[in-house]
């Protein structure tokens, strides 16, 4: 055991030795491809660790539903007509309050008959508190609302009613609507009203084709569908890039969940197996890589030390120690490239973060964990006794043949 431990210690001291030197640049290669594998790993991995934990949270796309049990935000027809929430225009403004919170709305989905020249139409209303920056609600602008919700009136619903109405091309067809035409509520009163204020398209469909939709404020929809004495809703959209707010909207009211979506009909990542998928596939990816590479680039770098291997055999130093130095070459060039690859990748979490910022509105999509500190130089070291069989072949057979001649 002792004689194994200073073969391995020689092992160790001549890859240091040379690499300090320079004198091989296929080593340096071997260092820096493994740092390259475990610094992608380290990134990929923070991703999936940041998706486990439920806070991929995107500004433009992505945000939490606050939604009666037994409701469901995984389409808009199951949504009509099932449990409500009530005093959302309270409840918004108070969400609305938290400076974590981007913007909250309620939504009010319910069908409505629309009068025509010929026969009445049915749409889907979607009842909205527009936000004063025009963010896309239910796929449609809504830029040319109002912001904030003026009939609402603090309760009282006395305030002045806009009567405007974003329209999606699929209700446009269906009623026959232009920009700027009159579109009458079936049983609304005669200042009840909207205008078509603007047509646009958007990407409400779940694979059911397009979606006969128009986007009015909150209270006036309310208003038609006698829902404004319980200031009712289906659901209540929050829009956050802060992650730690979901509590609070779990504590909003009784009896609800909380669903992170991407967009209507989106899948809710946060429950799904996709990052263990996305983890898995990087190990196995860098394990895969990091072998074949170090063991291509030490085998030839063994080949190239064939005198040197034949001097320690003329020394007495057996075959199973020489694969033993080789061992220990081959761990060492590992180690050192799991340590800067860690190193790395942690870095390159904060690069991705700041990237998706910039470029995506999204604060965070890859966070770090203590772990990852440890994970990089062990799958390293993994990779380093995985890719030991062959240079510790090529220098046996070395000894051998030296020997031989």
């Amino acid at each position: 055991m002792g004689k194994r431990s200073s073969h391995f210690g020689v092992g160790v001291t001549q890859t240091v030795g040379r690499l300090r030197t320079g004198e091989s640049r296929r080593l340096l290669l071997s260092v820096c491809g493994v740092a390259l594998a475990v610094a992608l790993m380290i990134s990929v991995t923070g991703v999936a660790v940041n998706l486990a934990g439920g806070s991929t949270i995107q500004g433009d796309d992505v945000d939490y539903w606050i939604v009666p049990d037994g409701g469901s935000v995984s389409s808009v027809a199951v949504s009509v007509e099932g449990p409500q929430l009530g005093a959302v225009h309270e409840t918004t403004a108070r969400l609305q309050a938290d400076e974590r919170v981007t913007f909250a709305t309620p939504v009010e989905l319910q069908i409505l008959q629309i009068d025509t020249d010929t026969t009445p139409e049915y749409v889907l209303a979607a009842g909205v508190i527009p936000p004063e920056s025009g963010e896309r609600l239910l796929g449609l602008p809504t830029n040319q609302l109002t912001p904030g919700d003026p009939y609402y009136a603090d309760g009282e619903y006395t305030g002045p009613w806009t009567g405007e109405a974003i329209v999606s091309g699929a209700a446009a067809e269906i009623v026959g609507l232009e920009q700027g035409d009159t579109i009458h509520p079936a049983r609304a009163g005669q200042n009840q009203t909207f205008t078509t204020t603007a047509i646009a398209d958007g990407d409400l469909s779940g694979g059911v084709g397009p979606v006969p939709l128009i986007v009015v404020h909150a209270s006036e929809l309310q208003t038609l569908t006698n829902t404004a004495r319980q200031d009712s809703a289906d659901q209540i959209l929050v829009s956050t890039n802060d992650p730690t707010v979901e509590s609070t909207l779990a504590a909003a009211y009784p009896e609800t969940q909380v669903l992170t979506r991407a967009g209507l009909g989106g899948e809710d990542l946060s429950t799904s197996s996709l990052p263990v998928a996305v983890a898995v596939a990087a190990l196995i990816a860098t394990v895969a890589i990091g072998t074949l590479f170090v063991a291509t680039l030490v085998g030839l770098e063994t080949i190239a030390a064939r005198e040197m291997i034949a001097v320690q055999g003329a020394l007495g130093i057996s075959t199973s120690s020489q694969m033993v130095i080789v061992f220990a070459q081959t761990l060492t060039i590992a180690g050192l490239g799991g340590f800067v690859g860690t190193l790395g990748g942690v870095a390159g979490l904060q690069v991705l973060n700041v990237g998706a910022t910039i470029f995506g509105s999204v604060s965070q999509i890859a966070a770090f964990h203590p772990a990852l500190l440890a994970y990089g130089p062990g799958v390293a070291l993994a990779i380093g006794v995985l890719a030991t069989p062959y240079p510790a072949w090529i220098a046996a057979r070395t000894d051998q043949l030296e020997v031989l001649s």
